[in-house]
């Protein structure tokens, strides 16, 4: 539809030309665009002209909505080039096996429970009888020599604050172990799984290290190697001051191995050989 309000173009006059007047065709390119002239938009802050600048804007003048998709694309295919970099040098370290398996697998590539355990229980040397000390007068309770002065340490530390600390069992043979976990076994008719809860299988004991000990509280006998020890005035002890004698509670609840909870349970950790005993793998 044409708008009537417009003024109608003139007409060419005889003898006129484009743009050197030889060719009698109309010139329709407005003046303001072409080759020599300039616009205000073409002149720097100085008044001086640029005319080639015209000439380059002019191809993409109104195309603005171009540069948006042009800009996603060039974005796209960069982020593609660079995952593809990253792949190619990308590496997997030697021996890795994936997760997929199951959860065991993933267990086990978390080191929460070793390769060399059994029914949750990790296995341990038996240390040699020339380097444990008694922690009783009687001696009925052994100890590494370490572990024995840091747990005597920790008797007259809590002792000073009204609480007995009492060593119920410390490090246990093999031979003691296969006793405790076979024949109490079978005259409780435990299965297997059923009794490694409550008691390791020989070879796989904390005891065998002479660094696990078992306490009590003297002044409540009756809660000796049970869960409601956790009640008494020597396991809030243990709770607080334990670590700064070098030992922790080695079965808490809720434990990566799958043990039953056992409060009266610590372990020393307090130098370079307990250390990596139970935490290198």
């Amino acid at each position: 539809m044409k708008d009537a309000s417009l003024p109608k173009p003139s007409a060419p006059q005889p003898g006129s030309s484009g743009r050197d007047g030889s060719d009698g065709l109309v010139d329709d390119i407005p003046v303001a665009q072409r080759d020599g002239a300039c616009s205000e938009a073409d002149l720097t802050p100085g008044g001086f002209k640029f005319p080639i600048m015209s000439r380059l804007r002019s191809p993409f003048r109104g195309r603005v909505w171009l540069w948006g998709p042009i800009g996603f694309v060039a974005a796209v295919q960069l982020a593609l080039v660079s995952r593809s970099l990253f792949s190619s040098h990308a590496s997997t370290p030697q021996g890795y096996q994936p997760i997929e398996a199951g959860l065991s697998a993933a267990v086990a590539q978390l080191s929460l429970i070793p390769t060399d355990s059994l029914l949750g229980h990790i296995a341990y040397a038996e240390a040699p009888q020339d380097t444990l000390r008694p922690v009783l007068p009687n001696g009925s309770v052994l100890l590494r020599e370490a572990a024995a002065e840091r747990f005597l340490a920790m008797v007259r530390a809590a002792r000073a604050e009204r609480v007995k600390l009492v060593p119920l069992s410390g490090f246990r043979s093999v031979e003691e172990q296969t006793y405790l976990f076979f024949t109490l076994k079978a005259k409780r008719s435990l299965s297997a799984r059923e009794r490694a809860q409550v008691s390791a299988p020989p070879g796989y004991s904390e005891h065998h290290t002479g660094y696990a000990v078992d306490i009590g509280d003297g002044d409540r006998p009756d809660t000796d190697l049970e869960t409601d020890f956790d009640q008494t005035a020597a396991y809030r002890w243990l709770t607080a001051n334990a670590a700064r004698f070098g030992f922790e509670l080695s079965f808490p609840r809720n434990n990566p191995q799958g043990v039953s909870y056992e409060p009266w349970h610590w372990r020393f950790v307090g130098d370079r050989h307990s250390l990596e005993t139970f935490y290198k793998r």
